[in-house]
């Protein structure tokens, strides 16, 4: 496979990824995203600012949580977020400081 066409498979992967975290699973909480999968939106969406950088283009965090999202963050945590009970935020605090650092 040639590096286009494979780049090219690659942004159809990560933008089913982004639909189907935005519109099918919007109901998945991004604490059981990072619990389980050591990852969540506000993940890709840090990802995808640094790929941003890389490349010398300048995006904000909110734009990017934006293109993740769908709408603005706040927005979506308004929309779809829910409370999470103190085992959660204790997983969560377990899953972060191993997969992202030490939480701010």
């Amino acid at each position: 496979m040639d590096d286009q066409t494979r780049i090219e498979l690659e942004a159809a992967a990560f933008r089913a990824l982004v639909h189907h975290l935005m519109v099918r699973r919007s109901d998945v909480q991004n604490i059981d995203l990072m619990n389980l999968g050591g990852f969540c939106r506000n993940c890709l969406s840090r990802w995808y600012q640094e790929a941003a950088a890389e490349r010398g283009i300048d995006l904000t965090k909110d734009a990017a949580r934006e293109i993740v999202y769908g709408m603005p963050y706040a927005d979506w945590v308004a929309k779809n977020q829910t409370g999470a009970d103190a085992q959660k935020q204790a997983a969560f605090r377990t899953a972060f400081a191993q997969n992202v650092g030490k939480p701010g």
